[in-house]
């Protein structure tokens, strides 16, 4: 398989709604989309899950784009490629800048996927026809704004809902969480937003029953978290402090992590998202995929690798109609009763609407 061409999209697409974390609230979302083109003129497409600004990790939209035109596709254009995992070594030298080689190691799997006539599930090795689907809300100022969206997901039958959490929004909201929903599969995720002098609020936390606590403590860390698991009994869940296998491998035998949150951009690709999976099931780690608030050509990305046999936890991958007012993919992603199908035709499975993302681009490059 050669590349012949790459086509870099920035995107600005505004969101149904602001979505509120501890890192600030975000509606607008600029972002970059990658097209990778064979010597046949097939494409296939990968999405860059960076933000505007450097908050959850390093990289932001801008930075990637400058790593993707100067370095990445360089790398990668005219080059003969016999499978997707040949990009690590190609881009190998190149440190850390994970959601932009991410994002293009997705085209080329895509690609690759499409060249063979069959769905990107079946190529990574998936084994799902359906995925389980749990949802992700933001902070909300008024509790009970939050009390009636948790009914609603529960009512559309997400089977796991994850609250976003900081201090001074933590205890009295999953209190009155547990008080109305006693029973529902249920979730915090900090972001980052606590530190060990806060181990009694983090211990206070074990009475509401949670499925496990994301991220609690500094973003990176492994020891910290260590220290923390042994002192509450909430699993804890790890986000951004694994950005690769080695990572994953160093939090196990530390005891930093009881579940891993794979997120396909934050680990580098596919590739690297599928040895920590295999890892993760030697092991006996859980894992579920989360959400970076992606148009339906990241989500697509993320339904085929959660067919993978250890993804056994519900993710983050909600309908399209949940972000957006008209998704960059045909048929949106529909999300029944809490599950997903995964999609049968090849490469994402899904249509890349053209016209909306000419409609939504705002900057272009062709590199051959």
């Amino acid at each position: 398989m050669k590349i012949e061409k790459v086509k870099l999209y920035k995107i600005n697409m505004r969101m149904r709604n602001p979505f509120t974390t501890s890192f600030g609230t975000e509606q607008d979302r600029l972002f970059l989309l990658v097209e990778a083109i064979d010597e046949q003129g097939l494409s296939g497409w990968g999405e860059c899950v960076t933000s505007e600004r450097p908050l959850y990790s390093e990289e932001f939209t801008q930075s990637s784009w400058y790593m993707l035109e100067k370095f990445l596709v360089p790398a990668v254009v005219k080059k003969e490629i016999d499978h997707p995992d040949d990009l690590q070594e190609l881009f190998h030298a190149y440190k850390r800048n994970n959601m932009a080689k991410s994002a293009l190691e997705a085209a080329v799997w895509d690609l690759y996927a499409k060249s063979k006539g069959e769905p990107l599930a079946k190529t990574l090795g998936g084994v799902k026809s359906k995925i389980q689907v749990g949802i992700s809300l933001g902070i909300e100022e008024n509790i009970d704004s939050l009390l009636e969206s948790i009914k609603g997901k529960v009512d559309e039958g997400y089977k796991r809902i994850k609250v976003k959490i900081k201090p001074g929004k933590d205890i009295d909201v999953l209190r009155e969480i547990r008080a109305n929903f006693p029973d529902i599969p249920l979730m915090a995720d900090a972001n980052s937003a606590y530190t060990l002098k806060d181990i009694k609020v983090l211990k206070a936390m074990d009475q509401f029953n949670l499925m496990m606590i994301e991220q609690p403590l500094t973003a990176g860390d492994l020891i910290d978290h260590a220290t923390l698991q042994k002192e509450i009994e909430t699993p804890i869940c790890l986000d951004e402090s694994i950005h690769s296998y080695e990572n994953a491998r160093q939090a196990i035998e530390l005891g930093s992590v009881n579940i891993i949150n794979m997120k396909v951009g934050r680990v580098g690709g596919l590739t690297q998202a599928k040895k920590i999976h295999d890892l993760c099931e030697k092991e006996n780690i859980p894992l579920w995929c989360g959400g970076m608030l992606e148009s339906g050509i990241g989500r697509a990305h993320n339904i085929a690798i959660t067919s993978l046999a250890n993804f056994n936890l519900p993710g983050d991958t909600a309908s399209s109609s949940r972000y957006w007012e008209k998704d960059l993919i045909e048929p949106e992603v529909v999300v029944e009763q809490g599950e997903l199908l995964v999609p049968e035709k090849p490469g994402i499975g899904f249509d890349v609407n053209l016209e909306e993302v000419e409609r939504n681009t705002i900057e272009r490059k062709v590199i051959e």
